[in-house]
């Protein structure tokens, strides 16, 4: 396995556990609440690594493209995660979880649509299992 796919295989662990914990934190508590703890959590933890590998040197050549789609990156995570742990709230993580891989079939059409990427067999077939997986764990 290459490393790229190595660090995806995390993500998508750490995302499963996401759910588990998500679902436990957000009994008896605001949503909004949880997911500020939330951020707070990871911005003291990306912080903390940034500061151990000496990392917070301003790149020279970042103009404002990259820093304004990060920005809009962060918006957007920011509504993902609002709206998810109110989801949470209200349905099980088991429900919840499958909806929230739509971003993948999201991402997919996405990239095909805005970043040019190629449309591809594979692709399609991929992302229609995503969809029916989704549409059989999820809906009635």
């Amino acid at each position: 396995m290459m490393s790229w796919q190595l660090f995806a295989l995390g993500s998508a662990f750490f995302a499963g556990l996401t759910a588990i914990f998500g679902k436990i934190g957000v009994e008896g508590l605001n949503s909004n609440v949880a997911t500020l703890i939330r951020t707070l959590v990871i911005l003291a933890m990306t912080a903390g690594i940034v500061t151990f590998r000496e990392e917070w040197m301003w790149p020279r050549t970042a103009g404002f493209r990259p820093i304004a789609f990060l920005v809009l990156s962060g918006l957007a995570t920011g509504c993902s995660w609002l709206l998810y742990y109110r989801a949470l709230q209200l349905a099980p993580a088991s429900l919840v979880a499958p909806i929230d891989k739509l971003s993948v079939a999201f991402a997919i059409v996405l990239a095909v649509l805005f970043l040019g990427e190629a449309v591809t067999i594979k692709l399609v077939a991929g992302g229609l299992f995503i969809l029916v997986g989704v549409l059989i764990l999820a809906w009635p």
